[in-house]
C-alpha cells in the first residue's frame, strides 16, 4: 500500500514511464526544444510557461493518477500535463484539459491530437467558470496555475475518494474528498504563474 497522501512509490514508476514516452520537447516552441532537458520553466507566450519537469512530475506523484479516472486538468497550456495524465490513465479513463489563452489551448489541443490518446482532449476554458462541473466530480484534479487562496469551486468539483493538486501563492496543496470530508496537506514550495 502506498502512503496515505504522499507519492505511492508504484505510480511514481508511471509517472517516469509517462515523461520518457512524451517528451517535454515535443511540446515546446521551436526555438525552446533545444532547452527541453533543462529543469527550468521554460517560456511559451502571453506570459505562459512550461513547467519544469521535476516540479510536473512531483505534482503527478502527489496526484496519484489511477488507471481508468476522469482527470480535469485545469491550466493545460501546451498540453503536455494533459497528454501525460493521457498516459497514466490510459484508454479507460478519460482526460480533458483547459486553457483559457485561446491561442495556447489551440496549440496544445494540436500538440495532444499529435500523440494519437482519443480518450484526452484539450478545450478552451469558459472564463467565467473556473474548472468544469460534472455529475459525480472529476476522480483527479491538476491546476497548474496558483490562485491566491484554495478555489472552493473546484473543491467541490472532486469527486468523493478523488484528489486535486494545486499550488496556492507558493505552496504545493493535496485536497483529498474522503468519506464526505476535505483534507488539505501542504507539499512544499513552488513558483507558478497566476490562475486567473
Amino acid at each position: 500500500m502506498g502512503a496515505t497522501t504522499g507519492p505511492d512509490p508504484e505510480r511514481a514508476a508511471d509517472v517516469a514511464d509517462a515523461m520518457r514516452t512524451l517528451a517535454r520537447e515535443l511540446f515546446l516552441p521551436d526555438e525552446q526544444r533545444h532547452r527541453a532537458g533543462e529543469d527550468h520553466p521554460l517560456p511559451l507566450w502571453h506570459g505562459q510557461t512550461s513547467s519544469q519537469p521535476s516540479t510536473v512530475a512531483a505534482m503527478l506523484r502527489l496526484l496519484q493518477v489511477p488507471v481508468g479516472a476522469r482527470v480535469l486538468d485545469v491550466g493545460s497550456g501546451s498540453g503536455w500535463t494533459t497528454a501525460l495524465l493521457g498516459r497514466l490513465v490510459g484508454p479507460g479513463g478519460t482526460v480533458l484539459g483547459l486553457e483559457l489563452d485561446p491561442q495556447l489551448a489551440d496549440w496544445g489541443r494540436g500538440n495532444v491530437d499529435a500523440c494519437g490518446m482519443p480518450w484526452v482532449t484539450v478545450e478552451r476554458a469558459d472564463p467565467h467558470v473556473l474548472g468544469r462541473p460534472v455529475d459525480g466530480g472529476w476522480d483527479r484534479v491538476l491546476v497548474s496555475a496558483a490562485p491566491r487562496a484554495l478555489p472552493e469551486t473546484l473543491v467541490d468539483q472532486v469527486a468523493e475518494d478523488g484528489r486535486m493538486v494545486i499550488p496556492v501563492r507558493s505552496t504545493m496543496h493535496l485536497v483529498r474528498r474522503v468519506d464526505g470530508r476535505v483534507l488539505v496537506t501542504t507539499h512544499g514550495s513552488y513558483t507558478f504563474v497566476p490562475l486567473r
